[in-house]
């Protein structure tokens, strides 16, 4: 985080200015040009935003973990399987930083936070687990076909629009909500939203199920990366 911030005017306030930036257009755009009538729209989009972003942006510097870090991989017994786990813990200390915000837009918008939130490191957690196992699959192919970072760009453009993050999952048609909620940020952006805004806790079964398959990936995705990287230096 200190490189990335190095010599920056601004340093560590832009992991806050960019979801703000996000936060001020969409709720121009769906509160006053296409009112989507949600009650406390700022909250609800900010929590989808921060969530989004995080995983977003986990992905995106995942995927180039091991092509843009070559002196590292060449040193001998380097842990390289920490990269990918480097690039999501840092952009999850980003997520961390805004909470701060998204707490005051739920206290100015008249919602009052209950003993569910602390269930949030689980959701935390789960999060970490989905996203690092599409990382290290991404990750080792990326090394041999680098056009993965284009391919995930976008993927991640439709995910955004295909996730709740600036809409509620319930308007999407009866018929098409099982295909919808195969995607597994449609089930955690709910879990969140229903943890700090309605101060329930989520639905147990969606949230296991997830937690079933991103550690069924993770097995997959890891043995991918391990077999791959005997490979990394000559790739690279």
């Amino acid at each position: 985080m200190k490189l990335r911030y190095k010599r920056s005017l601004l340093g560590f306030a832009w992991s806050l200015i960019n979801p703000l930036a996000q936060l001020l257009v969409l709720n121009f755009v769906f509160s006053h040009v296409l009112p989507l009538n949600i009650p406390h729209y700022a909250a609800f989009l900010f929590t989808g935003i921060l969530v989004w972003s995080w995983f977003q942006s986990s992905l995106l510097m995942a995927t180039g973990s091991i092509v843009d870090n070559r002196d590292l991989i060449r040193k001998p017994g380097f842990p390289i399987a920490v990269l990918p786990i480097v690039s999501i813990a840092t952009n999850f200390i980003h997520f961390l930083l805004a909470l701060p915000m998204l707490i005051f837009f739920l206290l100015a918008s008249g919602i009052q936070l209950t003993t569910t939130v602390l269930v949030l490191p689980i959701l935390f957690a789960l999060q970490f687990l989905l996203t690092i196992s599409l990382a290290y699959f991404i990750s080792a192919v990326h090394v041999v076909f680098r056009d993965t970072q284009y391919l995930l760009g976008i993927g991640l453009l439709l995910g955004f629009y295909l996730s709740p993050v600036f809409y509620d999952a319930s308007i999407i048609p009866e018929n098409y909500q099982f295909l919808y909620r195969l995607n597994p940020m449609v089930v955690l952006i709910d879990a969140y939203r229903t943890l700090l805004l309605k101060g329930e806790l989520p639905s147990g079964t969606p949230l296991f199920v997830l937690w079933i398959a991103a550690t069924a990936f993770l097995v997959f995705g890891y043995n991918v990366f391990r077999r791959s990287s005997h490979n990394f230096i000559e790739e690279l």
